[in-house]
């Protein structure tokens, strides 16, 4: 029996990006909501920034005025430039957990933020980012209009994942070549196999019989080798 399985379908949310090292990535796209909190925290950041820089600089008279001006427009349009290219998000999106990557997958880009935070003034017309929200909503990976000329979607920010330990098994060498998704199944089984029961890990073990040759607790260890070659190095 072929440890190949289809795969589930894909949430309305969820997108699939399969890379050149053939790394299969699965991005949770942002809808409006959560885009409008992350946005609505920034805001507020810039606010009191804004007053922070009118109240020190109006005791400047003219030249404080030019130059809170000039603050002004840096921040306006540079703060999220800044922040994406430093760790993908602003305060706004960090404290909501999203991430601000290209539409396949790589970290954003100067460019590509720059154009994405440029194209605000669009996606605000004709008030309230209606543009924005309405060109959200007409595709299925929720980018506005700065979105889709900079090719970026807003994600989810997968949490760090902890790469839990396997057995401590001699590994073996598999007897015949195996798929990417058949390499992947082997080591999740592994992975997994301290939350499974006994009667459970044979249960599965057993399905791989043809490839194995072996049954019951021989078939568990015979499978769990399998992975730790895999995960090793092949050594």
């Amino acid at each position: 029996m072929s440890a190949e399985n289809e795969l589930s379908p894909l949430t309305d949310t969820v997108r699939a990006h399969e890379t050149p090292e053939g790394i299969r990535l699965e991005l949770r796209l942002a809808g409006p909501i959560v885009r409008a909190c992350a946005w609505s925290i920034d805001m507020l950041i810039r606010i009191i920034l804004y007053g922070l820089i009118a109240t020190v600089f109006s005791f400047f008279g003219g030249v404080g005025t030019a130059v809170m001006l000039i603050m002004f427009f840096l921040i306006e349009w540079f703060y999220p430039v800044l922040f994406e290219l430093y760790n993908g998000s602003s305060p706004g999106k960090k404290a909501m957990g999203l991430v601000v990557i290209h539409d396949n997958g790589t970290p954003v880009s100067f460019s590509s933020s720059f154009i994405r935070n440029l194209l605000r003034t669009a996606d605000f017309l004709p008030f309230m980012y209606a543009a924005g929200l309405l060109s959200m909503l007409m595709n299925r990976n929720f980018q506005r209009l700065g979105d889709l000329a900079a090719g970026t979607l807003v994600v989810y920010r997968d949490k760090e994942l902890v790469r839990v330990k396997l057995p401590e098994v001699e590994g073996v060498r598999p007897p015949v070549d195996l798929s990417v998704d058949e390499q992947r199944d082997l080591i999740s089984f592994a992975e997994r196999s301290s939350q499974l029961s006994a009667e459970r890990q044979i249960e599965l073990a057993a399905q791989l019989y043809s490839v194995t040759g072996k049954r019951g607790e021989a078939g568990v260890r015979e499978i769990l080798g399998y992975a730790t070659w895999l995960t090793r190095g092949h050594r």
